[in-house]
C-alpha cells in the first residue's frame, strides 16, 4: 500500500510510523486511519520488528483527532474506522510508544493514550474537548481513560475540557517521561530498542493480558488463539494427535504433555 498521510521507517527491530499532516494539525481522516492500519497490521506480521513509536509530524501537533465530514446518511461509509486503529495497537503482541510531539487533543489524547507507553515533549499539551465540540468518546477514550489517570481525574478532563502541560501529564499519570523535544524521537526510540532485547512471548503475553480486562472475548482470543495456540501446535502432543486421527488409530498417550 502507498501512504499519503503517513510516513514509515524502520530503525533495525523498531519500526516509527509519523502522522504527516502537519498543516491539518495532524489530524486524521479516512485515509490516514486506512494507512495506520495497513502500516500496523504490516507491523504485526513482521518478525523482524518488535517494537514501534508512533509520532506527529513537525514540532506543534502529534494529533489534534478527526476531520469529521457532514453526516448525510447513516451507512457505515461515513464512519472514521479509527476504532480499528485504537484496537490494531491495543491488541497487537508488540509496544507501540508514542512520541507526542506538541497538541495531543481529542482523538489524539485517545491515541496516545491507548499507546502501550508515552513520551512526551517538554511543549506538549494534552487536552479532551468533545463537549465542547460536540463529540464524544464513550470507549477507548473513557474507559482507558480512567485506567490511566483515575475516575476523577478522566472525568474532569472529559466535562471540563482543561489544556494539561506535560508536567501534569506526568505527575498525573498521563505519560511515562517527559523529555526535550530535541531528545524525544531519540528517546523513543532508544526505550523502543530496550524493549526489543525483552522476551517477545513474554511481552506479547504481557500485552494481551492488559488488554484482555477491556476487550472481553476478543482478548481472550487474542492470548488463546495468538500465542497459546501456536505454542500448543509446536508441542509433541499436538502432532501425535492430528497424525492419530489421519492415521485412524488411538493417539500414544506417552507424548502427552510434552
Amino acid at each position: 500500500m502507498t501512504y499519503d498521510d503517513i510516513l514509515t521507517s524502520t530503525d533495525g527491530p523498531v519500526l516509527t510510523i509519523e502522522i504527516n499532516r502537519p498543516e491539518a494539525g495532524n489530524k486524521f481522516r479516512h485515509q490516514t486511519c486506512l494507512e495506520l492500519f495497513d502500516a500496523l497490521q504490516r507491523f504485526r506480521l513482521d518478525r523482524e520488528l518488535r517494537a514501534a513509536v508512533l509520532t506527529g509530524a513537525g514540532e506543534k501537533f502529534f494529533c489534534i483527532g478527526g476531520e469529521h465530514e457532514p453526516v448525510t446518511s447513516l451507512d457505515q461509509s461515513q464512519v472514521l474506522p479509527i476504532i480499528d486503529v485504537y484496537q490494531a495497537i491495543d491488541t497487537i503482541p508488540k509496544p507501540v510508544i508514542a512520541a507526542v510531539n506538541g497538541f495531543a487533543v481529542g482523538g489524539g489524547n485517545v491515541l496516545h493514550n491507548v499507546c502501550d507507553l508515552t513520551i512526551a515533549a517538554e511543549h506538549a499539551v494534552f487536552r479532551q474537548v468533545g463537549p465542547m465540540v460536540g463529540s464524544f468518546d464513550a470507549g477507548y477514550g473513557s474507559w482507558y481513560l480512567e485506567d490511566t489517570i483515575g475516575r476523577k481525574r478522566a472525568k474532569e478532563m472529559w466535562y471540563l475540557n482543561r489544556k494539561y502541560s506535560a508536567a501534569q501529564a506526568l505527575a498525573m499519570g498521563l505519560v511515562n517521561e517527559v523529555v526535550p523535544l530535541e531528545q524525544l524521537r531519540p528517546r523513543a526510540t532508544e526505550v523502543a530498542h530496550e524493549i526489543a532485547t525483552r522476551s517477545p512471548l513474554a511481552i506479547g503475553g504481557l500485552k494481551a493480558a492488559f488488554s484482555a480486562r477491556h476487550n472481553g472475548v476478543s482478548g481472550q482470543a487474542r492470548m488463546a488463539h495468538d500465542q497459546q495456540l501456536t505454542l500448543y501446535l509446536r508441542t509433541r502432543e499436538a502432532h501425535e494427535v492430528s497424525a492419530a486421527f489421519a492415521e485412524r488409530r488411538p493417539p500414544k498417550t506417552e507424548s502427552f504433555w510434552s
